[in-house]
């Protein structure tokens, strides 16, 4: 049960109300921006929430137990601040999201509804569909270490100790060709081998996608060129003269711990646990006497 505060429990008493929806979404940078489907701007808790941006919302359910409650909200991306861009480019992905129950004639009375983050967002036109999970949808999550023959550092990390600012795992090169939206050929590649790259991490220094982080599918050499293909296309078209940066990638083995990185000593796998076949084996009396 909410315990509404006093001012806006006599307001609802009143009979008379003057009530609206606000939703305030933090990113995981930190941004922050607010909307409500009143007709004009609200501002509280040093948010501004836009009016006309076309939020609607459907119907919210409480689940009992550890359900996960859910619901949607619809939007058309005319906001200056909510853009096809951005939503495309991941910044809005497991947003904080907090809803309230505000009076627009006094803001300052108001109740939080619920607080969740975002999930699924699909896209149509010059709208958006986002789905708003509760909370306990983290307690579905596998948190911790797995036993697992593979390390579970990301390469770079605390745990991890590789420098990756090291010449040796980083560089900076130029697109001099487009082959598809992700696929490119980059010059000041030459001094690294043919996969070095591979499953590491390329972001825009300039261009259109500047300041964005794309995870490399291969690093390949072509008629003396480096090819660098990403796992995603970028949210933006890809132009020759764009500067990336480029860092070294790891596919998590022992071996490649050890001859790529000499960091074995940090390994946080398990390559000598016993697999499935020592498990389920037993013991066979031999045949000789």
């Amino acid at each position: 049960m909410k315990s509404l505060p006093p001012g806006l429990q006599a307001h609802l008493d009143s009979g008379a109300t003057t009530l609206c929806w606000c939703w305030r979404l933090t990113r995981r940078d930190g941004v922050q921006i607010g909307f409500t489907d009143h007709d004009r701007d609200l501002t509280f808790d040093g948010t501004t929430f836009e009016a006309a941006a076309g939020f609607t919302a459907t119907e919210m359910k409480h689940s009992v137990g550890l359900g996960v409650d859910d619901l949607e909200v619809e939007a058309a991306l005319t906001s200056e601040r909510l853009s096809q861009d951005d939503l495309a480019a991941g910044l809005y992905d497991d947003a904080r999201v907090e809803i309230f129950r505000t009076n627009w004639s006094d803001p300052e009375q108001r109740v939080l509804m619920r607080v969740g983050s975002l999930g699924e967002v699909s896209r149509s036109g010059a709208s958006f569909r986002a789905e708003v999970r509760g909370l306990s949808h983290y307690l579905q999550q596998p948190n911790g270490r797995l036993f697992q023959f593979t390390c579970d550092a990301d390469l770079g990390d605390r745990r991890c100790g590789v420098d990756l600012t090291s010449d040796s795992y980083r560089a900076t090169g130029i697109v001099t060709a487009v082959s598809s939206p992700r696929a490119f050929e980059v010059s000041g590649l030459d001094e690294f081998t043919e996969g070095w790259f591979a499953r590491g991490l390329l972001t825009f220094r300039s261009g259109a996608n500047q300041g964005r982080a794309i995870e490399i599918r291969h690093h390949r050499r072509r008629d003396g060129a480096a090819l660098i293909e990403l796992w995603q296309e970028p949210a933006k078209a890809v132009a020759i003269g764009d500067e990336v940066d480029v860092t070294a990638g790891c596919d998590k083995q022992l071996s490649t711990c050890r001859e790529k990185f000499a960091n074995v000593v940090n390994f946080r796998g398990f390559p000598h646990m016993p697999g499935n076949d020592f498990l389920t084996s037993y013991a066979r009396r031999g045949g000789g006497r």
